[in-house]
């Protein structure tokens, strides 16, 4: 009895690192990505901050564990998506918008700003 050929049984490699991520795969886009989680992070713990809100609470809000609250408090985004980080702002209460720009001819690249 001949087996049937279901297709090649390599699986192919995926790429799991999402669009951004492959989208800022070239020189120092990882690092652009990188800054901005730090950046959006800033701003999740100043929010927290601002209205003297413990890691508990503030983990309510966003939708975490406290752990994970007081991980992203010291600096932590990794594991965190920049979707992810957007949705804690929008936990506290804030608006995100995104511009997108033709950049300015001197410049080589691509380049990011979070304002």
């Amino acid at each position: 009895m001949r087996k049937r050929n279901t297709g090649s049984s390599k699986s192919k490699k995926r790429n799991n690192k999402g669009p951004a991520r492959r989208e800022l795969s070239g020189p120092g886009g990882a690092r652009d990505l990188d800054r901005v989680k730090a950046e959006i992070a800033k701003r999740i713990c100043a929010l927290i901050a601002k209205r003297e809100l413990n890691q508990g609470q503030a983990a309510e809000l966003l939708g975490l564990d406290q752990p994970k609250v007081s991980a992203l408090m010291r600096g932590r985004t990794e594991g965190y998506s920049i979707d992810r980080l957007i949705r804690c702002l929008n936990g506290l209460g804030q608006q995100v918008k995104i511009t997108i720009a033709p950049t300015a001819k001197k410049i080589k690249g691509h380049k990011i700003i979070v304002t």
